[in-house]
């Protein structure tokens, strides 16, 4: 049976922690709904009770950055898929910080960043919802995919900016704001 909660719990936030895959799902009025898996250790973090904030790489497309802008609307889903089921969905407002932005500093401290990190998400919990989770298959997690990273380490700063600067249309046609900076990854830190 499911449970609604007005902020985290501690035992919200330990289980939180200890997923290696988050998925995400943003819509704007019109168009596709947007659903994304994602993962990468300690790319996912607590702000405070009622906030949370994520690294996102650059990729395939920006519809979350273009769904928050048009809307503001997303749901994050947590999966138990080891012993103990548990499916935990934040539900919440979201925004993009984006290297260029004034806030960057502030919020990047709480994050190594990673090779091509393009934006970090930021999103305000509206409630919080745990449900059984007796429907999802038991897995393993074998390793994190380094590939995403090692493309990003390879690209050339220049080319990479301006290769995402150009990207700025989601895939219905929504406005996005492009990243205006390669991060190359750990180093670039609060410092940035």
């Amino acid at each position: 049976m499911a449970e609604f909660f007005d902020a985290l719990t501690d035992k919200h936030i330990a289980f939180i922690e200890a997923q290696p895959v988050f998925f995400t799902a943003t819509a704007a009025a019109e168009g596709r709904i947007n659903l994304s898996p994602k993962g990468y250790a300690d790319s996912f973090k607590i702000l405070s009770e009622r906030r949370v904030a994520y690294l996102d790489l650059g990729g395939s497309g920006n519809e979350t950055h273009a769904h928050l802008a048009a809307d503001g609307r997303i749901t994050i889903m947590f999966c138990a898929f080891d012993r103990s089921a548990l499916i935990l969905r934040l539900y919440g407002r979201g925004r993009a910080v984006l290297p260029q932005d004034a806030e960057w500093q502030e919020v990047a401290r709480a994050f190594t960043l990673l090779p091509g990190t393009r934006q970090i998400f930021v999103i305000d919990i509206d409630s919080v919802q745990t449900s059984c989770g007796w429907g999802v298959p038991r897995m393993e997690l074998v390793a994190e995919r380094g590939t995403l990273q090692k493309y990003h380490r390879q690209a050339d700063p220049a080319e990479w900016t301006e290769k995402f600067k150009a990207r700025n249309r989601s895939i219905d046609g929504l406005p996005t704001r492009p990243t205006d900076r390669y991060i190359a990854g750990e180093t670039e830190g609060a410092d940035a």
